[in-house]
């Protein structure tokens, strides 16, 4: 019997989150956590606060109350930038830089996975010729292909993604699930957000369903 005391922490685990706007709550309090090699699906209607609940982990808005860990630890939201990279609903590219210099500086940044460049990115999200184009000028599938590239360069071992399979073809929800997996493969976790509409990513998945608060 392996002793408990052996086993690796969860990437990421949440203890007692919660969140209120406005002194009204809008989620919590909630306990999970999500190992490497394992995807969480959060399903909810519209503002049960599954894109909240995301936003809070990446750091972009203060929990009302509970303890964020990474690796065990508990994490402050900067120390958590490191650990956790967050696709939202809007794509944050720069406009008026082309798709290829979006990578790179986004790189320079963050960092970048190892064995990986942005001009390979790009070809694995099906933008190959596109390197060139400015962000402004692609389309809403095409810029969110160009925002999964960024995700896959990003060192994190942690995904959040909100509703990633938004404004893409039934070719680039494929693109979504072979992402996840190869990205579980290496270790890593995901947070995936979902109406229910479409099917969770074909790995090692638990559920966490949200309400909106009473």
């Amino acid at each position: 019997m392996t002793d408990p005391s052996l086993q690796a922490p969860p990437l990421l685990a949440a203890r007692g989150l919660s969140f209120a706007r406005n002194d009204e709550p809008v989620f919590g309090p909630l306990d999970f956590t999500v190992d490497a090699g394992e995807a969480l699906l959060i399903r909810g209607d519209n503002g049960a606060g599954k894109t909240t609940l995301l936003r809070v982990l990446a750091g972009l808005l203060r929990p009302e109350a509970g303890r964020i860990e990474v690796d065990g630890r508990g994490t402050d939201a900067p120390a958590r930038t490191r650990a956790l990279a967050y696709l939202g609903h809007l794509p944050a590219l720069k406009a008026d830089l082309g798709a290829l210099e979006n990578l790179e500086f986004l790189c320079g940044l963050q960092g970048r996975r190892r064995g990986q460049s942005p001009d390979a990115a790009m070809g694995i999200v099906g933008l190959d010729g596109y390197q060139d184009a400015l962000a402004r000028q692609l389309s809403a599938g095409q810029k969110k292909r160009l925002s999964l590239a960024r995700i896959w360069l990003s060192p994190a071992p942690v995904w959040l993604l909100d509703e990633p399979y938004a404004n893409l073809d039934l070719d680039g929800i494929e693109l979504v699930n072979r992402m996840v997996q190869a990205h579980l493969r290496e270790g890593g976790a995901a947070l995936v957000t979902t109406h229910g509409a479409y099917a969770a990513p074909p790995v090692r998945t638990r559920e966490l369903v949200m309400r909106r608060a009473a």
